[in-house]
């Protein structure tokens, strides 16, 4: 390695060398015991990051019934609040379309557990299908549980555990796992991909997904800046100190790039079609509050107990990644300045440690093997007054990152709360309206996430919490 070219600039040579004589060597000349996993280990693409190289094969034999029915869901379905023409139109298809998954077999998933890619497939196809049913039903008594039928709900409890992810719709399975290549001859990328599976057959969803894959894919340069950090010899020499501020550097600039990619949703997804066209579908077993009777997974014991909240951006495992690698104490265990208001204690602090049982297995084990490195980047920064600057940069350009995230929040779903159907053409769920204003009336409680958290206390929270990393006086 040439040492010259990674030197930095000539104006922080000498706040380099004197770091150099004030740093502790002992704590971080540890050498490497032992090999640590690859990406591959963990299903990690150097290329193409969480998303699987190629596109998900599909499902043949018996569990080919499972693909029909998602092909023909999104024609034959409408959401059962939905009481406009063309959803009372399509009132009697949904009722048979319903009644098939009730008179299905129940479909042993053991073939598939031999090939990670089919478990994925039928865990995306039955996922979509669960949600499907739920919401294309008409609308029960507010104290009436949803039963989702044993044909669906015994086989993806099946995958969902062989995988190590949630028997109910997933990020991964709105995101990672549901595209096909738009050119079979050139390889995946965000340019190359078509989002396949759509609840609202708009446009305006293909383009939330394609979003959330362009900061997902930009985050691939994230996970390579971390894994080249955590296999650094040591972190003493000028030569690694040096590396460090020009990664984090470049972190940063990552960061404000996803933080563009965001902001871009406005764009091209209309706040009115997500929030009355595609939220709905996604609302899971407690989205309406833990008082809310949720869901019953028919023949699966202890069915009130699993993971069935829905998906959620809180679900990129790349977001978490940067999270542990800088971190940011959602938990609230460490001390720091500013002190947490009364509104951060009260939030939900168990929220991305939930998120992650939402992750393929492989994924959240990934988090866990970071979690577990003793290389702390923020100690390293506290003992290095060369990285304190570039550190506490990235820091708040993530927390600028989540400000630009509570006012797409604010937009897409806060507003829209407030709003009515009809102030978009063609949105749905007049029924859903008059509840949600009777609701408000009643005073029954603040705007929710799919998954069911109050939204605006929990991203102030993780707003806060990533302020709190930050290392010097000025923020």
């Amino acid at each position: 390695m040439n040492v010259i070219d990674l030197l930095p600039s000539p104006h922080q040579y000498f706040t380099l060398a004197v770091c150099l004589l004030q740093s502790t060597v002992a704590d971080y000349r540890k050498p490497v015991e032992r090999q640590r996993p690859s990406p591959i280990d963990y299903d990690i693409d150097v290329h193409t990051g969480f998303f699987p190289r190629q596109p998900l094969p599909r499902l043949t034999g018996p569990y080919a019934v499972w693909e029909l029915a998602l092909e023909e869901a999104a024609e034959k379905l409408s959401l059962g609040e939905d009481d406009s023409e063309d959803a009372l139109a399509k009132r009697g298809t949904g009722e048979l379309w319903r009644s098939q998954m009730l008179s299905w077999p129940v479909i042993d998933t053991e073939p598939l557990e031999r090939n990670l890619r089919l478990l994925q497939r039928a865990h995306l196809v039955l996922a979509w299908l669960v949600h499907y049913y739920v919401h294309s039903a008409p609308p029960a008594a507010e104290d009436v549980a949803s039963v989702v039928p044993k044909s669906l709900a015994i086989p993806l409890v099946a995958v969902s555990r062989h995988l190590g992810i949630a028997p109910v719709l997933t990020f991964a399975d709105t995101v990672l796992w549901n595209w096909d290549l738009v050119d079979a001859s050139l390889p995946a990328s965000v340019d190359n991909m078509r989002f396949v599976n759509l609840f609202s057959g708009t446009e305006d969803e293909r383009n939330f997904y394609t979003t959330s894959a362009r900061a997902e894919f930009r985050g691939i340069e994230m996970l390579r800046i971390i894994d080249e950090y955590n296999n650094l010899p040591n972190l003493t020499d000028l030569t690694s100190i040096s590396k460090v501020a020009r990664d984090l550097g470049r972190l940063t600039g990552i960061i404000n790039d996803i933080s563009d990619i965001i902001q871009g949703v406005r764009a091209v997804v209309d706040p009115h079609v997500f929030y009355w066209d595609l939220r709905p579908w996604f609302e899971g077993s407690d989205a309406k509050g833990p008082s809310a009777p949720g869901w019953i997974y028919e023949g699966v014991p202890n069915s009130g107990e699993l993971d069935l909240s829905g998906p959620s951006a809180g679900q990129s495992s790349v977001m978490h990644a940067l999270d542990i690698f800088l971190d940011i104490d959602h938990k609230l265990r460490q001390r720091r300045y500013p002190a947490p208001s009364d509104a951060n204690k009260r939030a939900d602090h168990g929220f991305m440690d939930r998120m992650r049982r939402y992750m393929p297995g492989k994924h959240r084990d990934y988090l866990s093997s970071l979690a577990a490195t003793p290389r702390s980047i923020r100690e390293l920064a506290q003992r290095t007054p060369a990285l304190r600057e570039p550190y506490d940069s990235a820091v708040m350009a993530l927390k600028r990152l989540r400000d630009l995230h509570m006012r797409i929040a604010c937009l897409y779903v806060v507003t829209m709360s407030r709003s009515t159907p009809n102030a978009h053409a063609g949105c749905p769920v007049a029924s859903t309206m008059d509840r949600l204003q009777a609701s408000r009336a009643a005073g029954k409680g603040p705007v929710r996430g799919t998954g069911g958290n109050e939204l605006s206390l929990l991203l102030k929270a993780g707003r806060d919490a990533t302020r709190r990393a930050a290392l010097g006086s000025r923020v």
